[in-house]
């Protein structure tokens, strides 16, 4: 099955994610029992992109975090991601599917979940970046983690001389840098040629997650701004 069978939801979808600049990870906020109203405040802030990821649900309650998710986000007017269920993916009716490489293979992906949804991939090489780039069946592809973070404890950095390399390569899938993302660590990945970012801890930890997401967006968009200027 080929992207090139994509009906208008397909290419809507993909147009958005060429659009993206802002992608958040978050898990269920289950101790917190805010995630409906955080997730609304950080698309309200400047949020593109939704992914709930949560290892501590079994798959029932995902799917119904997901679902409950999929409304705001279609309210606000965000995507919403599933990571690693494919299965998950299908019943909920995500955007977007992201897989890692020691995952369901973005080919077989392709096969489960048709050609209008968008499948993103996990990169933390030169040889993984430009394999995704150059496969027809992914959409986007995250590099990093950039800087350790506690989210992937057992995921070394890769700096941002990978982010710069990858930059380099101008590949033609859009790709976000990842890892330790935040207001202060923004202009170091713009300065070296990213223009899409994931966050997590900046606006997860955040007592006002749309304040967190506007801010972290609006870094960006001045780094971008200040490298074409420069």
């Amino acid at each position: 099955m080929s992207i090139t069978q994509r009906s208008n939801v397909g290419r809507q979808r993909a147009e958005r994610i060429g659009a993206s600049r802002l992608y958040l990870c978050t898990d269920a906020r289950v101790v917190r029992g805010d995630l409906l109203d955080f997730v609304a405040a950080a698309v309200r802030g400047g949020v593109d992109i939704v992914q709930v990821r949560d290892k501590t649900l079994n798959a029932a309650e995902e799917r119904r975090v997901l679902d409950a998710v999929r409304e705001v986000c279609v309210r606000e007017g965000a995507l919403l991601a599933v990571n690693d269920r494919a299965d998950l993916a299908f019943l909920v009716g995500a955007d977007v599917f992201h897989s890692g490489q020691g995952d369901l293979s973005v080919a077989d992906s392709r096969r489960l979940l048709g050609p209008d949804v968008i499948l993103g991939r996990s990169t933390h090489s030169r040889d993984q970046a430009m394999a995704a780039d150059a496969d027809p069946n992914v959409d986007y592809f995250c590099v990093g983690p950039v800087w350790a973070t506690p989210t992937k404890p057992s995921r070394a950095a890769v700096g941002v001389g990978l982010v710069e390399w990858v930059a380099k390569q101008r590949p033609g899938t859009p790709w976000f840098a990842i890892g330790d993302i935040n207001p202060r660590t923004v202009p170091e990945v713009a300065a070296v040629g990213a223009t899409r970012v994931v966050a997590v801890r900046a606006v997860t930890e955040s007592s006002d997650p749309r304040a967190a997401a506007a801010t972290l967006r609006a870094a960006l968009t001045n780094s971008l701004t200040v490298e074409v200027q420069g």
